[in-house]
């Protein structure tokens, strides 16, 4: 039976009951922690998952009794720094753990001061020290697996080798068996990513549920607005709504797979428009409960 602790919402028990020896003990659990990609959305007090009046400020602790974990978007946006990083978590609940973005100044910016800027990143990043998930490297869509751009990537895996790391891709040439076996090598998880099918888009990356590191797997769920996803347009691209329908056939699809070759989990909804983000993953976390007893 799944068990969701009171004390930690968002984050339920998969029992896994066959899991290879890499992973654990026959009858061991993995835990899987649900949440969102940012939090502090000015439309999600319109939207009603945050009180009318809601300031920025009181979000996080708002967010972590629904939550147990929240990836930062704003360290993409700019560079991190431990002074308000330190006073974020001054009001975060004592359960939240975090992924924080690489900055897109070493992603999709790349500039040939990228070890300065990963120096400032990683001073930034210090206050989180034992609640870090992971940091995400989300790579754009024409970082292909071209020689230069390999080189650069194990470059910046070295200098994050201490941390523990999540690469999503977005060009296809990285679905590749090598690739996945030099991410195990480094003990560095693949993000699984879930996005619309989009057949006339070619060189996407595919929906895949590979575990690269047994001690985590990493889910996205970016919606799949398919018009939305061919406009360019931001809050037409994440705007999509989950059914219960699609999150169980998830579920039942790939997370059993996931969670029998990983010590622990986290899942993460991007489709932030109108809090349909915060809203799947309240029903996720009541799904992998179902699922787990047998009811998905």
């Amino acid at each position: 039976m799944a068990r969701e602790s009171s004390e930690v919402p968002g984050r339920v028990e998969i029992p896994c009951p066959s899991a290879p020896d890499r992973a654990g003990q026959p009858g061991r659990v993995c835990p899987v922690y649900v949440g969102t990609c940012g939090y502090s959305y000015t439309e999600w007090v319109d939207s009603g998952f945050y009180p009318e009046g809601t300031k920025s400020k009181a979000m996080l602790g708002l967010y972590g009794r629904s939550f147990s974990v929240v990836e930062l978007n704003y360290t993409w946006y700019q560079m991190a720094r431990a002074e308000p990083l330190a006073r974020m978590l001054e009001g975060a609940p004592a359960h939240l753990r975090f992924a924080a973005k690489l900055t897109r100044t070493m992603t999709h910016e790349r500039d040939n001061n990228w070890r300065e800027q990963l120096a400032l990143y990683r001073q930034g990043i210090a206050p989180l020290r034992e609640r870090l998930v992971a940091v995400l490297i989300q790579l754009p869509p024409d970082f292909d697996r071209s020689l230069a751009n390999r080189s650069y990537l194990a470059a910046l895996l070295d200098g994050l080798h201490d941390l523990p790391v999540a690469v999503e891709f977005r060009h296809h040439s990285w679905a590749a068996d090598p690739v996945f076996a030099e991410l195990e090598r480094r003990r560095v998880t693949l993000v699984a990513v879930d996005a619309p099918a989009l057949p006339g888009f070619a060189g996407l990356f595919p929906a895949l549920d590979v575990v690269t590191n047994p001690a985590l797997f990493y889910g996205r769920f970016h919606g799949r607005n398919r018009e939305g996803w061919r406009s360019g347009n931001m809050q037409k691209k994440f705007n999509y709504n989950y059914s219960g329908d699609e999150l169980r056939a998830w579920c039942e699809g790939h997370l059993l797979a996931m969670a029998r070759q990983a010590g622990m989990g986290v899942l993460l909804f991007n489709n932030h428009v109108r809090a349909q983000a915060a809203q799947n993953g309240l029903r996720l976390v009541e799904i992998l409960g179902e699922f787990s007893q047998g009811g998905g």
